[in-house]
């Protein structure tokens, strides 16, 4: 592939727009990405066998990094619970070294892209302006991973540690930002929103669990269940960081998940996931109208 590689910018300003985005290769190539992705996690356990390349091995790192950042950069005494502004050192921090913490993923044949990559890698990780965090930003680290594809970074090969290993510790590195600066949900919609921050680990994490031999989608807002299972599905560790977080009874906290855990099938949550995430995050003017458009995430036609 030939890349004019070019700075992100937006691209969807009016809701009349939302036809462009969902016309675009851009819309094409995640939706490819996330699906294919949900395809390779099916009825795998996060500690299953998989092969881990250079590439991976040098995102963990980076991931690592900005982990440390947060132990480094701990919260201010101010007078809100919610919001700390410390989050805002952190931010900087990024802000600084993102394009040199892509340069050093990138195969050095390719380090002309970390400009455009290195956008996508500092909305991944919530809006230092408001302090908040939410399924737009975690739709920019799939795309940040997707550009990395594109890119020939990551492989096909690589599919199961793209999810088991470098998506799911930046849902801890995520889930720990949240935690340390008691960060604020982006759009949130209540109890009627699947969660306050995240949606992608519940799709996969419903892939994974897809003709489970005892596991049903009921048993996850058993507690005991949780605790015995979380290390090997993503679906149940997100509950975890739910039950931690929120005090109460899960069905009044989290009524979509509760809902959720009547659907008779894994694979019937999975579907169900996947329309919803199209419905409320992708087709959403207040979530898209943040997202950038560049050379690698075009906001051009699909070509017919």
């Amino acid at each position: 592939h030939d890349f004019s590689f070019m700075v992100p910018k937006k691209e969807i300003s009016m809701v009349p727009d939302m036809g462009k985005w969902k016309r675009s290769q851009a819309y094409a190539d995640y939706m490819g990405f996330i699906l294919t992705l949900n395809e390779g996690v099916k009825r795998k356990k996060l500690t299953c066998e998989y092969q881990v390349s250079e590439t991976v091995e040098k995102l963990l790192a980076m991931l690592a990094t900005l982990d440390r950042w947060i132990d480094e950069t701990p919260p201010i005494d101010q007078p809100s619970r919610f919001g700390n502004k410390a989050y805002r050192t952190w931010y900087a921090k990024l802000d600084q070294e993102a394009e040199a913490l892509v340069t050093a993923i990138l195969p050095s044949e390719r380090h002309d892209a970390a400009p455009e990559i290195a956008v996508y890698l500092k909305e991944a990780v919530g809006n230092s302006t408001r302090i908040d965090y939410g399924t737009g930003h975690e739709a920019a680290f799939a795309v940040f991973l997707c550009c990395l594809c594109k890119v020939g970074a990551l492989r096909m090969e690589d599919q199961l540690a793209i999810i088991f290993k470098v998506f799911d510790k930046y849902l801890r590195v995520m889930h720990k930002l949240q935690k340390t600066y008691r960060m604020e949900p982006a759009g949130s919609q209540g109890v009627w929103g699947l969660d306050d921050f995240q949606f992608l680990p519940f799709i996969w994490g419903s892939s994974q669990l897809i003709d489970h031999p005892t596991l049903e989608p009921r048993h996850f807002v058993e507690e005991k269940v949780v605790n015995e299972y979380h290390q090997d599905y993503m679906f149940l560790e997100c509950i975890k960081f739910i039950n931690e977080m929120k005090t109460g009874p899960f069905a009044e906290h989290s009524n979509q998940l509760w809902n959720i855990s009547a659907v008779p099938s894994w694979s019937k949550v999975n579907q169900g996931l996947i329309r919803m995430y199209k419905a409320e995050c992708l087709e959403k003017f207040p979530v898209i109208q943040h997202f950038k458009f560049g050379s690698l995430l075009s906001i051009q036609p699909v070509k017919p």
